[in-house]
């Protein structure tokens, strides 16, 4: 299976506490990164979190978000602390004598003090087991889409692997008559400018010229990495990086042939097969 590293999932989780709603997406990175957007009171859960991203994906830049809704906060009874609030305000007169001066006590102001106010403690333990359970179908249903996108990046891949052995095909076939066609060509330019040149010596300077513009190797190495890629594709994992050093392979060998050719159809050839090449390697940028 071939995973993009562009992905999006969304998994609501309910229960008795409330309601949370964890968000994940990521986009291409070198290596793995994991970045978390989590209320105050689950800090606790990035290192499970952060390990289990470590288990399942290899690269990518990824970000994922918590959203928390408790009932409490909805709307159930809050309790006073009443002896904590009877501190606060005999503080606030204490100071009020000490400094002379007097003012009505804000009622408002001793609720906002921290702890005057609570609400019913939850069981964290049952929350955050509720919690990583939702992660996990939020992290299934992330890769299955990094899967799906990857599965598509695949299909166009092949598609340009496909296109790149037909130009090898056509460039082949064309090549005999190329070579015979430079050598006629040369042979006349000799008889136009009258020059005798002695038959073993043309021989050897045509020899020469038909190895300086011969692409076999270069024909035969398409071919052979266009196997490897189709190879590691079939294989699947994390292959974003053989795949992006292929594309070098292809590059240097597209090269030579370009450099290499002594007529319009193989020029033709190497631009598209440039523009193939190209067309993998933005794919496989964003492949894990």
């Amino acid at each position: 299976m071939i995973y993009s590293m562009t992905a999006y999932a969304r998994k609501e989780t309910k229960g008795d506490w409330g309601t949370a709603v964890w968000e994940i997406r990521s986009v291409n990175q070198r290596y793995l990164e994991t970045f978390f957007r989590l209320p105050e009171q689950f800090r606790g859960l990035e290192p499970s979190l952060r390990e289990r991203f470590r288990k399942r994906l290899a690269r990518g830049k990824v970000e994922c978000h918590l959203r928390f809704e408790s009932k409490t906060a909805a709307g159930s009874d809050l309790i006073i602390n009443e002896t904590l609030a009877g501190q606060v305000v005999d503080a606030a007169k204490k100071i009020m004598t000490i400094t002379g001066e007097e003012s009505r006590i804000n009622p408002f102001q001793v609720m906002q003090w921290q702890g005057v106010m609570e609400t019913p403690e939850q069981d964290m333990d049952a929350i955050n087991k509720d919690l990583l359970a939702g992660f996990n179908d939020a992290l299934t249903d992330f890769i299955e889409a990094r899967a799906s996108e990857g599965e598509n990046m695949k299909a166009l891949i092949v598609q340009r692997l496909d296109a790149i052995t037909d130009e090898v095909v056509k460039v082949r076939a064309r090549m005999p008559e190329i070579l015979q066609w430079q050598r006629d060509r040369l042979l006349g330019k000799f008889e136009e400018a009258k020059i005798e040149l002695d038959e073993s010596r043309v021989e050897q300077e045509l020899i020469v010229l038909a190895q300086k513009s011969d692409v076999a190797e270069e024909l035969d190495r398409l071919d052979s990495h266009v196997k490897e890629a189709n190879s590691i594709l079939k294989k699947g994992g994390a292959c974003g990086r053989r795949l992006d050093f292929m594309m070098q392979e292809f590059n240097r060998e597209s090269n030579t042939l370009a450099s290499k050719s002594i007529s319009t159809d193989i020029t033709a050839s190497g631009v598209e097969l440039k523009v193939l090449i190209e067309q993998m390697r933005e794919q496989i940028q964003n492949i894990e």
